[in-house]
């Protein structure tokens, strides 16, 4: 016999789902995905590769945005046919389809959750590419391990999702690690959803760097900016930005490059320091690094506008603290969010990107803080 009531659960879905619809708008949805197709159907679309590539991948993604919507509603329904199969038999076999719709509801409710999530990404740029930097803290060596093992977990992160993803810096430490690394995850919303993992991270475990194998606590610190597009205007006096080249290197300091492509700008009333060097060119690696510092400048924009608006209210404290998160593998194994009290006992497959959980629970939370 059914121990789910179904009926309330299907009703429930669908409630979900036409709220979700309503915010994203298909019938929005379908008139851009006609207006992109024939734009990209057009035969000189290619003599201008930067624009095809635009319009190709805003089409794909109009069209999966558009698909997740579809595809939710198809599996409610087949939910409901698989219920009435099952009520209206009575025969050995009614068990097992239970446990089969029973299964599919669970996997409905937690994909519509993750569709949900999507609808709570409001703010201004939310919708944007993300730029994520991570940088070692306190530590030493295990810190710039940590900031490396941090890196891969959101590169697994992006892979597992299918966004691309392009490493724009990195500044290895001497004995193993990492000193700092940015990187581009490109997606729509991959600002809205990684935002929340901004913050400081927290490691303890045995340091295998230590011979008498004691425990270490360890720091890396997270930055996520949006990234700007070409409509977006920062204005960059080139009086405020000091520019130095060298050459790139990688990991011992062995030479990649053997011309001073590399890049590094500093716009020096912020103190905001920006280096590339994923490009070959020093044009292509000035142009990068000139994005992402308007994109912090953006930020910092964002942030003045935000602590002033806090100061006039009397309230001066921080929102999110000095530490977000820790990992601990020793002396038991626990990632927990410290903003969400959300934790998961595996930490191999949070380090191997498994953190959509904590993403989610993330954007509930700030979700539900009373707007500042």
């Amino acid at each position: 016999m059914a121990t789910t009531d179904f009926a309330s659960a299907i009703s429930a879905l669908r409630g979900t789902l036409a709220t979700i619809s309503a915010v994203t708008d298909p019938e929005a949805l379908k008139i851009r995905i006609s207006e992109l197709s024939e734009q990209a159907s057009a035969p000189d679309l290619w003599d201008d590769t930067d624009a095809a590539q635009k319009v190709t991948t805003a089409l794909s993604q109009a069209q999966s945005e558009l698909d997740r919507i579809t595809n939710m509603e198809a599996r409610i329904d087949d939910l409901e046919v698989l219920v009435e199969m099952a009520t209206e038999g009575d025969g050995a076999d009614d068990a097992d389809t239970i446990a089969e719709a029973e299964k599919d509801l669970a996997g409905i409710r937690k994909d519509l959750g993750n569709l949900e999530v999507r609808t709570l990404l409001s703010g201004e740029w939310d919708a944007r590419e993300a730029v994520v930097s991570i940088r070692a803290g306190a530590g030493g060596v295990d810190a710039a391990d940590f900031a490396e093992m941090l890196m891969r977990m959101y590169l697994r992160w992006a892979e597992r999702h299918g966004y691309p993803t392009t490493i724009l810096d990195t500044s290895y430490a001497e004995e193993a690690g990492l000193k700092s690394a940015t990187f581009e995850v490109k997606a729509p919303y991959a600002f809205g959803n990684l935002s929340v993992e901004a913050g400081t991270h927290r490691l303890v475990r045995i340091s295998p760097f230590d011979n008498q194998g004691r425990r270490q606590t360890s720091f890396a610190a997270v930055e996520v900016i949006p990234l700007i597009e070409t409509t977006d205007h920062v204005d960059i006096p080139d009086n405020e930005i000091r520019v130095d080249v060298f050459r790139s290197s990688g990991p011992g300091g062995q030479s990649v490059n053997t011309t001073d492509s590399a890049v590094r700008l500093t716009h020096i009333p912020t103190g905001i320091v920006v280096s590339m060097q994923n490009e070959k060119s020093q044009i292509q690696n000035r142009a990068a690094a000139m994005r992402v510092l308007q994109s912090r400048l953006l930020l910092e924009r964002q942030a003045q506008e935000k602590a002033i608006k806090k100061e006039m209210a009397g309230d001066v404290k921080a929102s999110w603290g000095d530490q977000m998160r820790s990992y601990v593998l020793q002396p038991y194994q626990m990632v927990k969010d410290l903003r969400t009290e959300h934790e998961v006992g595996n930490t191999s497959a949070v380090f191997d990107g498994e953190i959509d959980d904590f993403i989610e629970a993330g954007i509930r939370w700030r979700r539900s803080k009373p707007t500042e």
